[in-house]
C-alpha cells in the first residue's frame, strides 16, 4: 500500500464537472446550528406547517392497502391526470397524462430536464439571483450557465428586453421561476408574454418553474407560461406539491412538456428513481381531488408572515424587494455595514438565527440574504428581535471604527 502522501486528494478524484469542491454553505451554517441552542431556522424553503388531515389520512390508508411497490415509471395514471386537470384549473395549458412525469419533488424534475436537453457548451439561462439547484443542474451536464442580472430598482424582474440581451447561437433554455426564489418577484403577465415571444423567435426551450404559483399577494398573478400562443410545444411545466399543500417531506413534483420528448426524458427518470414513492402519490392524488380550502388557509398564513418580516426589516432600516409571491423575503443585509455572507454567519453564532446569503442563489453581489417566512409569526417576532440587536451591535462596532 502507498504512504498517504502519495494518495491523491480527494477534488483531484472528482469529475471536472464537479465543481462544488469546499464544504457548501448550507452545510457549514448547519453544522455550526447543531451546536448552538434555540435557533430559529428561516433559513430553507420548508415551513413548519403540517400536511393537511386529509392527505395524511390518505397516505395512511394507501400504506394500509400495500401501497408500498413500484407505481408505473411515469407515475400513477390517476394522479397525472389530476395533475393534468389542476394546470389547467389554474389557467394553464391542457396536457394528457403521457405528457406528465411525476418525480421524487420537482428538484429532480429540472436535473432530468436537463440531463436530457442540454450537450457540454450549450447555454442555460436563467435570471440572477436565481434557484440555486438550476446553477448546479448546469455544471453536471457542462452547459454553459449565462446569469441574467436582475436588479432591486425592478423589484429583481426579468424582462423581454434582459433576456434578448443574453441571447447567442449557443443559447437553448431559458429559466423562468415566477415566483421567484429567493426574490419573491411575481413576473407581471405581460411581461411573461413578451419574454416569450423573444423565446420564440430565438427558439428557445423553456422550463417554466411553477411551483410557488397558488403563492400570491397583493392582487399579483403568476401567468402559466405553456398557454401562451406557440409555448406549449418548447415549454416544461414544472412544479409539485411540496409548498401550497404543506408537502415537503412527501416529495412529490412533476413536469409536464412537449409530446415528442416526453418518453425519452421518462426513461431518465426511471433510471435515476424507477418511480415516486408510492404512498406519497396517493397522497398527493388525495391533495389535488380533495378540498381545496387548506390552500387558501396556507397562503393567508404566509401573507401574514410575509407582513411581520416587511414590518420588522423597515424598523431596522434594511431595505428588501416587495415579496409578491412565494414565502421568502429578500433583503439588503449589507445596509448594516457587513457584507451578506459575514452577516448571516454572525446572525448565526451572536443571535441564533439562521438566514442564508444571496451569494448561495448565485447572486452576483453580496448584499443581499433570503428570510424564509417557516416560523410561526411568534418566532418569527422573537428573530427580528434578535437580528435587531445583531444589527446595532455591527452598526456600533462600524461607527467606532
Amino acid at each position: 500500500m502507498g504512504s498517504e502522501s502519495s494518495m491523491p486528494n480527494g477534488p483531484s478524484r472528482l469529475a471536472r464537472r464537479v465543481k462544488l469542491t469546499d464544504k457548501h454553505i448550507v452545510t457549514r451554517m448547519m453544522d455550526i446550528a447543531a451546536e448552538l441552542p434555540d435557533v430559529i431556522k428561516l433559513g430553507r424553503g420548508d415551513p413548519d406547517l403540517d400536511t393537511p388531515e386529509h392527505i395524511v389520512r390518505a397516505g395512511q390508508e394507501a400504506l394500509a392497502s400495500g401501497a408500498t411497490h413500484y407505481t408505473h415509471p411515469m407515475g400513477l395514471s390517476e394522479l397525472r391526470q389530476a395533475i393534468a386537470d389542476n394546470i389547467a384549473t389554474h389557467g394553464g395549458a391542457r396536457y394528457e397524462p403521457e405528457d406528465i412525469v411525476v418525480t421524487p419533488g420537482g428538484q429532480q424534475a429540472m436535473f432530468i430536464i436537463a440531463l436530457g436537453l442540454m450537450d457540454p457548451g450549450d447555454e442555460l439561462l436563467i435570471p440572477c439571483p436565481g434557484y440555486n439547484p438550476y446553477l448546479q443542474a448546469a455544471e453536471l451536464t457542462e452547459a454553459t450557465l449565462v446569469s441574467i442580472r436582475t436588479t432591486m430598482a425592478t423589484n429583481f424582474t426579468l424582462t423581454a428586453e434582459l433576456v434578448r440581451e443574453h441571447i447567442t447561437p449557443r443559447s437553448k433554455l431559458l429559466i423562468l421561476i415566477n415566483p421567484g426564489n429567493p426574490t419573491g418577484t411575481v413576473i407581471p403577465p405581460e411581461e411573461v408574454a413578451r419574454i416569450c415571444e423573444v423565446a420564440q423567435e430565438h427558439d428557445l426551450m423553456v422550463v417554466s418553474d411553477e411551483i410557488y404559483a397558488r403563492l400570491t399577494y397583493d392582487g399579483h398573478h403568476a401567468q402559466p407560461v405553456a398557454a401562451l400562443p406557440g409555448m406549449q410545444e418548447r415549454t416544461f411545466t414544472l412544479s409539485g406539491l411540496s409548498k401550497a399543500y404543506a408537502m415537503t417531506g412527501w416529495r412529490v413534483g412533476y413536469f409536464a412538456g412537449p409530446h415528442d420528448l416526453m418518453p425519452a426524458l421518462a426513461e431518465i427518470h426511471h433510471a435515476f428513481a424507477i418511480s415516486t414513492a408510492a404512498v406519497s402519490q396517493h397522497a398527493a392524488l388525495a391533495a389535488l381531488t380533495g378540498p381545496q380550502e387548506c390552500v387558501e388557509e396556507i397562503r393567508n398564513t404566509f401573507d401574514q408572515r410575509r407582513q411581520v418580516l416587511g414590518d420588522g426589516l423597515t424598523e431596522m432600516g434594511i431595505p428588501f424587494a416587495e415579496p409578491q409571491g412565494a414565502f421568502y423575503v429578500y433583503a439588503r443585509v449589507a445596509e448594516t455595514g457587513v457584507e451578506a455572507t459575514e452577516f448571516c454567519e454572525r446572525l448565526l453564532r451572536e443571535g441564533q438565527v439562521m438566514i442564508f446569503p444571496g451569494r448561495l442563489y448565485g447572486d452576483y453581489t453580496d448584499d443581499y440574504a433570503r428570510l424564509s417566512m417557516t416560523q410561526p409569526v411568534p418566532r418569527i417576532q422573537e428573530a427580528l428581535a434578535r437580528m435587531a440587536s445583531v444589527v446595532a451591535t455591527i452598526r456600533q462596532e462600524r461607527s467606532v471604527a
